[in-house]
Protein backbone atom coordinates (compact mmCIF):
# COMPACT_ATOMS: atom_id res chain seq x y z
CA UNK A 1 0.00 0.00 0.00
CA UNK A 2 1.20 3.88 -0.91
CA UNK A 3 1.37 5.65 1.47
CA UNK A 4 -1.03 8.80 1.22
CA UNK A 5 0.17 12.74 0.39
CA UNK A 6 -2.28 13.93 3.57
CA UNK A 7 -2.74 17.64 4.12
CA UNK A 8 -5.18 19.00 6.73
CA UNK A 9 -5.92 22.80 6.19
CA UNK A 10 -7.48 24.84 9.33
CA UNK A 11 -8.23 28.09 10.80
CA UNK A 12 -5.16 28.55 13.55
CA UNK A 13 -7.13 31.22 14.62
CA UNK A 14 -9.96 28.98 15.88
CA UNK A 15 -8.48 27.61 19.53
CA UNK A 16 -11.16 24.52 18.78
CA UNK A 17 -9.72 24.17 15.47
CA UNK A 18 -5.97 24.23 16.48
CA UNK A 19 -6.44 22.00 19.46
CA UNK A 20 -8.04 19.44 17.20
CA UNK A 21 -5.69 19.49 14.63
CA UNK A 22 -2.71 19.34 16.77
CA UNK A 23 -3.99 16.54 18.32
CA UNK A 24 -5.42 14.54 15.74
CA UNK A 25 -3.40 11.69 14.70
CA UNK A 26 -3.59 9.41 11.91
CA UNK A 27 -1.51 5.44 11.44
CA UNK A 28 1.38 6.08 10.05
CA UNK A 29 0.92 3.33 7.45
CA UNK A 30 -1.29 5.37 5.61
CA UNK A 31 0.53 8.71 5.47
CA UNK A 32 2.12 11.86 7.65
CA UNK A 33 -0.49 14.16 8.20
CA UNK A 34 0.64 17.69 7.20
CA UNK A 35 -1.22 20.26 8.73
CA UNK A 36 -1.87 23.80 7.30
CA UNK A 37 -2.97 27.57 8.52
CA UNK A 38 -5.89 28.29 5.82
CA UNK A 39 -4.49 32.06 6.86
CA UNK A 40 -1.01 31.17 5.59
CA UNK A 41 -0.82 32.61 2.07
CA UNK A 42 0.76 30.07 -0.24
CA UNK A 43 -0.34 28.12 -3.29
CA UNK A 44 -1.62 25.36 -1.98
CA UNK A 45 -4.39 27.93 0.03
CA UNK A 46 -4.30 30.50 -3.53
CA UNK A 47 -5.53 27.18 -4.82
CA UNK A 48 -8.09 25.90 -2.77
CA UNK A 49 -9.33 29.45 -3.09
CA UNK A 50 -9.88 29.60 -6.72
CA UNK A 51 -11.73 26.04 -6.91
CA UNK A 52 -14.01 27.74 -4.57
CA UNK A 53 -13.73 26.03 -1.36
CA UNK A 54 -15.05 28.07 1.54
CA UNK A 55 -12.20 28.10 4.15
CA UNK A 56 -14.40 29.45 6.40
CA UNK A 57 -16.75 26.70 6.34
CA UNK A 58 -14.34 24.84 8.46
CA UNK A 59 -11.53 22.26 7.40
CA UNK A 60 -10.27 21.04 4.68
CA UNK A 61 -8.50 17.39 4.58
CA UNK A 62 -6.33 16.79 0.78
CA UNK A 63 -5.86 13.20 0.28
CA UNK A 64 -3.57 13.09 -2.94
CA UNK A 65 -5.42 14.71 -5.00
CA UNK A 66 -8.68 14.27 -3.72
CA UNK A 67 -10.48 17.42 -1.45
CA UNK A 68 -12.88 16.38 1.75
CA UNK A 69 -14.66 19.27 3.76
CA UNK A 70 -16.30 19.37 6.45
CA UNK A 71 -18.75 16.36 8.16
CA UNK A 72 -16.85 14.27 5.13
CA UNK A 73 -13.38 15.30 6.37
CA UNK A 74 -13.67 14.81 10.13
CA UNK A 75 -15.50 11.31 9.43
CA UNK A 76 -11.93 10.49 7.26
CA UNK A 77 -9.98 11.58 10.04
CA UNK A 78 -11.85 9.70 12.50
CA UNK A 79 -11.38 6.68 10.06
CA UNK A 80 -7.52 7.20 9.80
CA UNK A 81 -7.02 8.03 13.47
CA UNK A 82 -5.05 5.65 15.77
CA UNK A 83 -7.11 5.48 18.15
CA UNK A 84 -3.56 5.49 20.47
CA UNK A 85 -5.17 8.07 23.26
CA UNK A 86 -8.48 9.18 24.97
CA UNK A 87 -9.45 12.19 22.09
CA UNK A 88 -8.48 9.78 19.01
CA UNK A 89 -10.61 6.68 20.03
CA UNK A 90 -13.51 9.24 21.25
CA UNK A 91 -12.86 10.96 17.82
CA UNK A 92 -13.13 7.49 15.78
CA UNK A 93 -16.33 6.57 18.12
CA UNK A 94 -17.81 9.39 17.48
CA UNK A 95 -17.11 10.02 14.16
CA UNK A 96 -16.99 6.93 12.13
CA UNK A 97 -20.64 6.84 11.80
CA UNK A 98 -21.64 9.01 8.66
CA UNK A 99 -24.27 10.07 9.77
CA UNK A 100 -23.49 11.29 13.00
CA UNK A 101 -20.77 13.43 11.31
CA UNK A 102 -23.20 14.60 8.75
CA UNK A 103 -25.53 16.08 11.47
CA UNK A 104 -23.54 17.36 14.17
CA UNK A 105 -20.77 18.70 11.90
CA UNK A 106 -23.15 22.02 11.15
CA UNK A 107 -23.99 22.52 15.57
CA UNK A 108 -19.68 22.54 14.99
CA UNK A 109 -19.62 24.75 12.44
CA UNK A 110 -21.99 27.12 14.04
CA UNK A 111 -20.01 27.34 17.56
CA UNK A 112 -16.36 28.00 15.98
CA UNK A 113 -18.25 31.01 14.15
CA UNK A 114 -20.03 32.31 17.36
CA UNK A 115 -16.21 31.40 18.92
CA UNK A 116 -14.21 33.57 16.50
CA UNK A 117 -17.25 36.14 16.71
CA UNK A 118 -16.79 36.28 20.36
CA UNK A 119 -12.78 36.62 19.93
CA UNK A 120 -13.14 39.09 17.51
CA UNK A 121 -11.61 37.08 14.61
CA UNK A 122 -12.15 38.11 11.20
CA UNK A 123 -13.25 35.96 8.18
CA UNK A 124 -10.66 34.06 5.97
CA UNK A 125 -10.27 36.11 3.13
CA UNK A 126 -7.51 36.58 0.46
CA UNK A 127 -6.65 40.18 2.05
CA UNK A 128 -5.84 37.93 5.24
CA UNK A 129 -3.00 36.17 3.43
CA UNK A 130 0.25 37.34 3.01
CA UNK A 131 -0.26 38.60 6.78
Amino acid sequence: MHKKHIQLIYDKECPVCRWYCHIIRIRQSLGNLEIINAREDSELINNISRQGFDLNQGMLLKIDNNFYTDAEAIHILALMSTRSDIFNRMNYWLFKSKTFSRYSYPVLRFCRLLLLKILGKTKITQANLSK
